[in-house]
């Protein structure tokens, strides 16, 4: 009787991604795990015949050999004599599971030795404004995280004894449950995954090896960051249990909303009014940039609201490199309010004397939409 294509038994293609083969995988293993089918051989069957297919389909090697051969690379020996059903037994399951389930099938939250576990990574929001974002600054933050225990040096046991090796998982800190004709290891229920227990723990951390305090930092914020840039700080993290690793500290950074200036990467902008003497005659004004300095702009007569004036530059640094971006100055030019009689006088007089090429836009597009719905009239 010739045996099911490992793809088509887990339901994927030839050529399948591991991400997608492992949940074509997992949902197969839900679904027939003796478990959840108590008694009925079929299921058992099927769940053996689909872990023996991942098992060949997530190994490169044996993948690549299946693909040629088939079943038949597996046959006589092949491929060492245990890539497929030949040498998958117990072992294989349990390898299996504790790759795809993790923690549910209790694979998950490997414990160091003697107990140690890595600390929590913490994260601290911090908002810097645009003028520090250009400088860069030193910044001290004030962190509530948990410390090692200075009494019980971080053991979680009382000064003057120490852990002893856990007595249901002789210090391994999983213990392995038979069922049917695989095992499966779990956490070790009586010591939690550690190996060890606390007969006698310190008073001052409660056996935890860790108590919660507040520290003082002292943060390195380069020139140049942007909006989501985020520092790690190794080691300022939450301190780990029985002298374990301290986990990492992450500042993510926000830049406050400047109140002139607005920032697209290593480029500034700023919309500036100007009056519309200055736009029609030309002119000039100052403006303050970042770097400290007041840069002159020189205004053109005949200047259109929105036109642009780059200045080279002056605008952000690109973080760890000496490049600098520009600023764009965009000008608005605004109508004159609150006329006096004398200033309506002058207005007027200049309206009468005005011809199409002082005001060319205006004008030629209002003689355009005239002929536009005169065609159309026609």
């Amino acid at each position: 009787m010739s045996k099911t294509d490992y793809y088509e038994m887990l339901g994927v293609q030839q050529g399948v991604d591991e991400k997608e083969l492992k949940g074509a995988f997992r949902k197969l293993a839900m679904k027939f795990h003796p478990d959840r089918n108590p008694g009925d051989e079929e299921a058992e069957h099927k769940f053996k015949e689909i872990g023996e297919a991942y098992e060949v389909l997530k190994d490169p090697q044996k993948r690549a050999a299946y693909d040629r051969f088939g079943h038949a690379a597996f046959e006589n020996g092949g491929m060492g004599g245990g890539g497929a059903a030949g040498g998958f037994g117990a072992g294989g399951f349990a390898d299996i599971f504790e790759d795809i389930f993790g923690d549910m099938m209790g694979g998950g939250g490997r414990r160091r030795s003697g107990g140690r576990e890595r600390g929590a990574d913490l994260r601290y929001n911090m908002e810097v404004s645009l003028e520090e974002a250009y400088v860069g600054k030193t910044a001290q933050i004030h962190v509530p995280t948990s410390a090692s225990c200075e009494t019980c040096s971080g053991s979680g046991a009382k000064p003057g004894t120490s852990p002893v090796t856990c007595t249901m998982c002789s210090g391994s800190g999983r213990v392995r449950a038979a069922q049917g004709f695989f095992s499966i290891e779990r956490t070790c229920p009586q010591c939690q995954g550690r190996g060890q227990t606390i007969t006698d723990p310190c008073e001052d951390c409660s056996g935890q090896g860790r108590v919660t305090q507040e520290r003082s930092l002292s943060v390195n914020i380069p020139a140049g960051i942007e909006d989501g840039t985020r520092i790690r700080l190794a080691g300022e993290g939450e301190a780990g249990l029985r002298s374990g690793p301290a986990g990492d500290l992450y500042i993510f950074l926000s830049i406050r909303p400047h109140e002139f200036f607005q920032r697209d990467g290593s480029d500034l902008y700023c919309k500036i009014p100007i009056s519309m003497t200055t736009a029609a005659l030309g002119g000039a004004f100052e403006v303050a940039t970042l770097d400290g300095t007041q840069t002159r702009v020189k205004v053109p007569d005949g200047t259109q609201s929105d036109r642009q004036f780059r200045l080279k530059g002056k605008g952000m640094p690109v973080l760890r490199q000496p490049n600098i971006g520009d600023l764009y100055i965009q000008v608005d030019v605004e109508t004159p309010q609150n006329l006096t009689k004398r200033q309506r006088e002058l207005l007027t007089e200049f309206e009468e004397i005005s011809s199409k090429e002082n005001s060319p836009q205006s004008s030629g597009f209002f003689s355009r939409m005239k002929d536009f719905f005169e065609s159309i009239a026609d």
